[in-house]
């Protein structure tokens, strides 16, 4: 599907910010890359940009952002960007005849809109419109310039415009168009209206715009420096991740997010910010093999400082848009190998400086948290490829693994540490093995049942 994107205006209430208005950074990315590279995330992937207004500076500086991104971009230019988007969005008709989403340059938004709007069937009439029901948002909505909208039981564009008397709804500047959008864009500039929402309105008389409301997903129409900051207030937000774990979302966030505020604007990559996550890991294992309570401390602070720099690369990637598989593999391994240099040196530790305890009882617990922990890694893999099991598993993830060594360190009790690591993740084990045998089994049984009820018809 195409993606169209109109970028013809001047943008002159962001002045403050930069002369041209789709190339001022929000967060270390221009705000026409975010709103391109959302789209890719999202599964566009051919993408026409409509200027305007600095036509030369934005053309020249996409240029070299597609080729480096892998993006292919058609510009079209609109040498009369002043009168109206309307104008913009029908300079698009001789390159698009089929369905296409479009989207406006400076209004962010989550992908998973994206990803709802593209799967919408529309006749080749019709056009949908995302909306956001929520009018009170006066926060995160200038309720004053934003375009509002009248949607009728049946989800369908009653009247739009930004000075309409009674709305239920705001404009979130996302649609996903047919063709007859032109059609409709031309006979509303022949009344004088040059705005898309003129050619909206003409085919809404007819009962050809259709809404679908964003629920709890975020947008933010950048008209001004209050939307600016709202933008970024969004944006640190939603680089958290659903799945964190209570330690993660509670302990580690809080710290690594407002390290990220200063790392973001800095060249470095999430995939060295891996690497060094690593190193203090394995410097908090050195720490163990030295004895003594200090170095239990030290080395227990550098084993959490770890959990803490190992949320930043996810962070850095998902803000700037550095996400890739192997980045997420080679976080993967290099986790892999903390947990075993970290775990080993409190085996160390353990084993050489706390001589009470029985020897072949400490190696036990020892390898039993080591396997423990690598085994609990792989089977949470596994264990999320059925959409059934997902989310049902104990919250035994990484961060609450260093946690646990963190803090029992603090307290001097090392061992304490494996035999918690060792209970905690081999037990989880067990419980995902016995969920997922029940589950195939059901499974198997409901499709023998389901063949052996159509086989007696």
């Amino acid at each position: 599907m195409k993606c169209v994107i109109l970028s013809g205006g001047e943008g002159r209430r962001l002045n403050m910010k930069g002369t041209v208005k789709p190339l001022i950074p929000l967060l270390g990315v221009p705000l026409i890359e975010r709103v391109i590279l959302t789209a890719k995330k999202s599964g566009l992937n051919d993408f026409y940009i409509v200027t305007g207004y600095h036509n030369a500076q934005i053309r020249a500086h996409l240029e070299i952002f597609g080729e480096k991104r892998g993006i292919n971009i058609t510009f079209i230019q609109n040498d009369e960007w002043e009168k109206g988007n309307g104008l913009s969005a029908l300079k698009v008709k001789d390159y698009v005849d089929e369905n296409f989403i479009l989207l406006m340059c400076d209004h962010i938004y989550s992908e998973s809109i994206l990803k709802k709007l593209k799967n919408e069937k529309i006749t080749d009439r019709e056009v949908i419109l995302v909306v956001d029901y929520n009018i009170d948002n006066n926060s995160q909505v200038d309720s004053v310039d934003a375009t509002k909208v009248l949607v009728d039981n049946n989800r369908e564009i009653m009247n739009i415009g930004k000075k309409i008397p009674h709305y239920n709804a705001f404009d979130t500047g996302i649609f996903l168009c047919s063709p007859s959008i032109f059609k409709a864009l031309e006979r509303s500039i022949l009344k004088g209206d040059t705005s898309l929402s003129g050619g909206i309105q003409m085919m809404s008389k007819n009962g050809m715009v259709r809404t679908i409301d964003i629920g709890n997903a975020y947008w933010v129409d950048i008209d001004n420096e209050r939307m600016f900051k709202e933008a970024e207030k969004m944006l640190w937000t939603s680089i958290r991740k659903q799945s964190d774990g209570l330690i993660m979302r509670f302990v580690n966030r809080p710290i690594s997010t407002r390290i990220t505020r200063y790392l973001y604007k800095s060249s470095i990559t999430p995939n060295q910010i891996s690497l060094i996550s690593l190193l203090f890991a394995i410097f908090g294992a050195c720490f163990f093999l030295f004895g003594g309570y200090i170095n239990l401390v030290l080395g227990a602070f550098l084993a959490q400082t770890s959990s803490v720099i190992d949320g930043i690369d996810g962070e850095i990637a998902r803000l700037k848009f550095q996400e890739t598989k192997f980045g997420a593999w080679f976080d993967a391994v290099l986790d892999r190998y903390s947990d075993a240099f970290l775990l080993f040196g409190l085996l160390i530790y353990v084993y050489l400086y706390l001589p009470q305890i029985n020897v072949i009882f400490v190696l036990l617990i020892g390898f039993l948290a080591i396997i423990g922990t690598f085994t609990n890694s792989y089977t949470a893999v596994k264990f999320e490829d059925f959409d059934k099991l997902r989310g049902k598993d104990f919250p035994i993830g990484r961060d609450v693994r260093l946690f646990i060594i963190f803090l029992t360190c603090l307290f001097n009790q090392p061992f304490l540490a494996l035999l918690l690591i060792a209970l905690a993740t081999n037990g989880e084990n067990v419980r995902r093995i016995v969920v997922f045998k029940k589950q195939t089994t059901d499974s198997y049984k409901s499709t023998f049942l389901s063949l052996k009820a159509k086989k007696s018809l």
